[in-house]
């Protein structure tokens, strides 16, 4: 039982996932709801809460049902721009390690000796430097061309993930010596980090459409979620007892400096840069088209790429003005992940259903949520901001966050 402080995070995250992966049922049970009553084959996230909110016993949501769409789509482009943000800085990162370690980097993967490093440049040149590239890569706009660099991003990605896994594993330390639960002042920014681990809820409605037998979607949802959790928590957990509480934000900038890991950082770096392209493609599929409508038919391609430039270029300033990769996590976390996956479903059940009788136990379970969500989102937010404005000195306070995820 001594240590028995340490199982705190990991039970944190998988409550964290547990609620997650139930408003996302949620979210799915609404949508079933509407394409039953409406007769139709296929609703997204931002149909679904206009629906509802036009089936609320509320005049003034029913009349105002159309925002619902608006604000899905506004959290939406947030999101996914911001996880585009976070490659930016995990790209930086694990590159500006691997150039300023390569003169000390050796055969050896056994001691993970303390190297001097080579001072390069800034991280936010690097960032600057992988702008050009991505832009490239953004222009392709046929998802079936990026379909081939997502095959091939989760195969660079999971290759070192069994590389990652194989060295945590190894030697153990005694973590008798480790803090056992982080400071109070920390949960904030562990809600915003997790949060944003487990929200996918964009994504939940367009895969089911696209399945050849939508009935088995509700089993591949739930088993899928429980495999991300035990990868996330057992990576974390395993990644704390091994690197300790000066963890980094990245588990794979705590590996040795061999060039087997640095190789593992690279291999990473590049299934994340091909990644970049399909988070990129939902915020593309809602902005471009409202902008691409308007010009004339000689002028759409040109128009089509600037805005793709124009949006690439914001995720990167981003990303340069919050190049800590922990609180660019924890305030994307915060703001919409909490937002989209937390506060609105358990809303838009409410709303959905309250007309047809829903029992007080479930209208006060779906408000608890919510409050949840809301309390992340406003704490979350507010400590994220303040750390980037005022930040801490103490490692354990700028790391805490990461170790379990």
């Amino acid at each position: 039982m001594k240590n028995a402080g340490i199982l705190v995070g990991p039970l944190s995250l998988l409550l964290m996932g547990l609620v997650a992966v139930h408003c996302m049922g949620l979210l799915v049970k609404c949508a079933h709801h509407f394409c039953h009553r409406l007769n139709k084959p296929f609703l997204d996230y931002g149909d679904t809460v206009m629906y509802g909110l036009e089936a609320s016993p509320s005049a003034w949501l029913r009349n105002h049902a159309h925002w619902g769409r608006h604000i899905v789509d506004f959290f939406l482009i947030v999101t996914q721009l911001g996880f585009c943000s976070v490659y930016f800085v995990f790209l930086a990162d694990n590159f500006k390690q691997v150039i300023e370690a390569a003169n000390g980097t050796t055969n050896n993967c056994h001691n993970n000796e303390t190297v001097i490093l080579t001072p390069t440049m800034d991280s936010r040149l690097y960032m600057a430097s992988f702008l050009p590239f991505l832009v490239l890569l953004v222009f392709i706009r046929n998802l079936r061309v990026l379909s081939v660099f997502s095959l091939l991003a989760n195969v660079t990605m999971l290759v070192s993930l069994v590389m990652i896994y194989q060295f945590i594993v190894q030697e153990i330390p005694d973590p008798s010596h480790l803090p056992l639960v982080a400071s109070w002042k920390t949960y904030p920014l562990f809600f915003g980090t997790a949060i944003f681990a487990f929200e996918g809820i964009g994504m939940v409605l367009p895969l089911e459409n696209k399945m050849k037998d939508p009935q088995k979607f509700s089993l591949i949802l739930y088993v899928g979620m429980a495999i991300v959790s035990a990868l996330y928590i057992s990576l974390g957990t395993l990644g704390y007892l091994q690197f300790g509480a000066a963890i980094q934000g990245s588990i794979t900038l705590n590996l040795p400096n061999c060039w087997l890991y640095q190789s593992v950082k690279l291999l990473y770096s590049i299934g994340i840069f091909f990644t970049y392209a399909l988070q990129f493609y939902v915020p593309a599929e809602i902005i471009i088209p409202f902008f691409v409508s308007r010009a004339p038919e000689p002028w759409r391609l040109v128009i089509d790429l600037s805005v793709r430039t124009v949006l690439v270029c914001l995720t990167c300033v981003l990303a340069i003005l919050v190049p800590r990769l922990d609180l660019v996590l924890s305030l994307v976390g915060s703001v919409s992940s909490s937002t989209l996956a937390l506060i609105i479903p358990p809303l838009l059940e409410i709303a959905t259903y309250y007309s047809e009788g829903l029992s007080p136990l479930a209208i006060i379970k779906d408000a608890l949520i919510s409050i949840l969500g809301f309390l992340g989102f406003v704490v979350g937010t507010g400590v994220t901001l303040y750390e980037l404005i005022q930040p801490s000195s103490a490692p354990i306070f700028i790391n805490s966050t990461s170790a379990f995820v």
